[in-house]
Formats: C-alpha cells, structure tokens, sequence
C-alpha cells in the first residue's frame, strides 16, 4: 500500500524540467540590455527581483540563501531567526546580507518572502509580518504540510499579498545554517501547492524561484499533497522512531550498517518533526492503518506458514523500489 503511493508521486515528478531549469546559475552568462534586463526573452520573473526576504536560517533558509547568491548575486538577501550566532554565522558564510530579529522588519522592503521556520511557527510569522508587506509582494515556504499554512496565508496576509503554498523535496537530518550547501536543492523537485485563489503571476514568480535554484516543479493541491506525503514522508518518519524506541539496549548495541540506514531520519530534530506529524494527523492516522492492515499481510503468511508468497511479497517490494531508483538516476542525470 505504501509502495503505490510512492509509485503515484513518483510519476508526477518523473517529468523532465525544461531547458530554463536546466540553465542552473548562469545568469553572468546571459546578454542585457542597456537596463540591465535580461535580453533573452526566455528568462524569468524572478531574475529581476531586487530584495528577498529568509524567515529562518537554518538548513533550508542557509541553503536558498546560498543557491539564490549564485543564481542573482545583485539581490539583497535579508534573514530572521532567534539565534544570533547562527544568523552572523549565516552572513559570514554569505547565505545572507542583513538579518532582524523582528520578522516584521525582515520583510519590508522584499518582493518575495519565504517561510523556512518549523510549520508550528507559520500561523505566527504570518500574522506579524502581514501589516509590514509591500502590495504585490510573494510569499512562499518551505514546510511539509500544506493545508494548514494556505488557509493561514489566505486568512491573515491582505488581499495585496499573494501567497503560494511551496515544499522543496530536499532535506537532511541535519539541522543549522553550517550545512546549508549551495547545490542543496540542483534537481530535486520541488510541489506547488496552488488553488483557485492563487494569482497567476505570483505562481509563475515562485515557481521561476525553485526552477533557478536547479529545481523541477510538480503541482498539487493542498489536499493532495498532505495525503500523499503522509505516506511518502511523515509515516516513514515515525515509523523510523518507532524502530529505534521499539529495540532492547542489548539489540542496539549489535545494529548494523542496515538498521543504520533505514533509521536515519530518526535522527531528525523533535519539536520540528512533532509539528508536522501533529499538522497531518488525519491523513497520518490513514497510513499507519494502511501500514497495519500490511503488516496483518506478511503476519498472516508466517501464520499460515506461506514462504512461497512470502517470497513474492518481499520480490515485489525490492522490484519496485528498483524502478524507483532509477527514475529517480534518471531525474538527477536529465541529460
């Protein structure tokens, strides 16, 4: 049951990115004219933007920092977070050009604002920067649930202000701006979230955004995106806890190089983790179910003593996860 799911989101990032996309930080290379507009008509909205704005430099918002620096090297880049050291650490490394410890004044004079706390934070941070957005500016995230972060934007943000909803699929366990990496996010894929709210241009501004930064777009609802990624990412999550909690201190002391692997995200930050777990528990709740009722499966075969579709069981599974590694080869290699 598991395996469709990845099966299904997998198809709908398996499309090619276009040249555009494929031209990954070669802005220097691209003729202007005398405005310093890029000539080619083939270019972005976003390569004109002046002023962005990082809501949380860490991971994520070092990582955008850094792409973005490479992809616009004239655009001004103001950060927000809590901890001073890692905001200086972001500036020093270049991942960033200013920072406040206020999001209100982060925001002020930027044209596009992406949200890169933890999505427990998001409904706060959008109530306080609304009042300082200029008209027309963007705003866009980083987080793993959707549903919640669309109806807080369209609630809070001014009619001025369009908002659409965003989810890089590149991550790590690691957490804090010192492995933020420029190539963080170079093809990948990144969902789009858009509903029948969403203004036009803003979607092709943020999505111009992701495909600079070397990433693919795939679109989804809010809706769609939560279930799938229910499954695909977050019961995956808590099943990796679920393994580690589960074991006696004499059975961890002989884990291999295996159980290493297919643990890793356990290691994944708590409180960021609980908040998206907790923001998607009805579709969370669905998978595990669906998870039970494919466990009673290969329960019921050792029951009934059936190696034989035990085995067809475990073959299927490996064939599939096969087809997906090279779909996704194939992703990182378009050429």
């Amino acid at each position: 049951m598991v395996l469709r799911v990845a099966g299904e989101l997998a198809r709908r990032i398996s499309t090619k990115y276009g040249e555009q996309a494929r031209r990954l930080h070669k802005h220097d290379h691209i003729a202007t004219d005398n405005l310093g507009t890029p000539a080619d008509p083939c270019y972005y909205r976003t390569m004109r933007l002046s002023n962005i704005s990082i809501l949380g430099v860490g991971l994520l918002g070092g990582s955008i920092g850094l792409s973005w620096r490479m992809a616009a090297s004239n655009c001004r880049i103001i950060g927000y977070g809590h901890r001073r050291e890692s905001l200086l650490k972001a500036v020093d490394m270049g991942a960033i050009d200013a920072f406040f410890d206020d999001p209100a004044q982060a925001v002020g004079e930027a044209q596009l604002v992406i949200l890169c706390t933890p999505v427990g934070e998001f409904e706060r941070i959008l109530q306080a920067i609304a009042p300082a957005l200029k008209p027309g500016a963007m705003v866009t995230d980083v987080g793993s649930t959707k549903r919640s972060v669309v109806a807080a934007a369209q609630r809070l943000l001014p009619a001025s202000v369009h908002f659409v909803g965003s989810h890089p699929m590149a991550g790590s366990e690691k957490r804090g701006v010192e492995f933020a990496r420029a190539d963080f996010f170079a093809n990948a894929a990144c969902l789009i979230t858009p509903t029948p709210q969403t203004d036009p241009a803003a979607l092709e501004g943020v999505e111009g955004f992701w495909k600079e930064l070397g990433m693919r777009i795939v679109r989804l609802s809010p809706a769609e995106h939560d279930r799938l990624l229910a499954e695909m990412s977050h019961l995956p999550h808590a099943l990796a806890a679920a393994l580690v909690t589960m074991q006696e201190a004499q059975g961890l002391a002989l884990a291999g190089k295996g159980f290493l692997d297919t643990t890793r995200i356990a290691a994944g930050d708590g409180g960021i983790w609980r908040d998206i777990l907790w923001d998607n528990r009805d579709n969370l709740r669905g998978a595990i179910q669906r998870l039970r009722e494919e466990l009673s499966q290969v329960e019921k075969m050792l029951e009934m003593q059936q190696g034989a579709a035990l085995a067809q069981w475990l073959d299927a599974a490996a064939l599939r996860r096969r087809e997906l590694l090279e779909r996704k080869l194939a992703e990182m290699n378009p050429d």
